[in-house]
């Protein structure tokens, strides 16, 4: 039996600081530390689905945009194509959309809050680069 195949996007949001944005989401494993991001729309490119899912998440627009890589990761009976890209966080303050993000928050790399989810766990090789 083959498992369903969907794509999503992930953005390694860092501050002036260097520092890195985590959020726990209010569906899913909800202790689970992640990097923000979102499924792809049908048709959507993944540079517009990150800008979308950053602006509607985090309330921030993008700045210094760019793709850091990709990876297949596998769960919840299915495979997802995550599209990974690292940015910063513009001027504008974040600001949560408390249907979807129940906390955020910055950390340095070196020492991310726990527990980490699977995708940011996955991913957080290209936060280093």
């Amino acid at each position: 039996m083959r498992r369903p195949s969907t794509q999503g996007v992930k953005c390694v949001v860092r501050d002036q600081r260097g520092r890195v944005l985590f959020v726990r989401h209010t569906y899913g494993d909800r202790g689970a530390w992640e990097l923000p991001g979102g499924g792809l729309r049908r048709g959507e490119a993944p540079e517009a689905c990150v800008r979308r899912e950053m602006r509607e998440e985090l309330g921030i627009e993008l700045s210094d945009l760019r793709l850091a890589g990709r990876a297949e990761v596998a769960g919840r009976h299915k495979r997802t194509l995550l599209h990974c890209f690292a940015a910063s966080p513009g001027s504008a303050p974040v600001r949560l959309a408390a249907a979807e993000i129940a906390q955020a928050r910055w950390a340095p790399l070196d020492a991310p809050p726990l527990p980490l989810g699977r995708d940011a766990a996955a991913l957080l090789a290209y936060a280093r680069e």
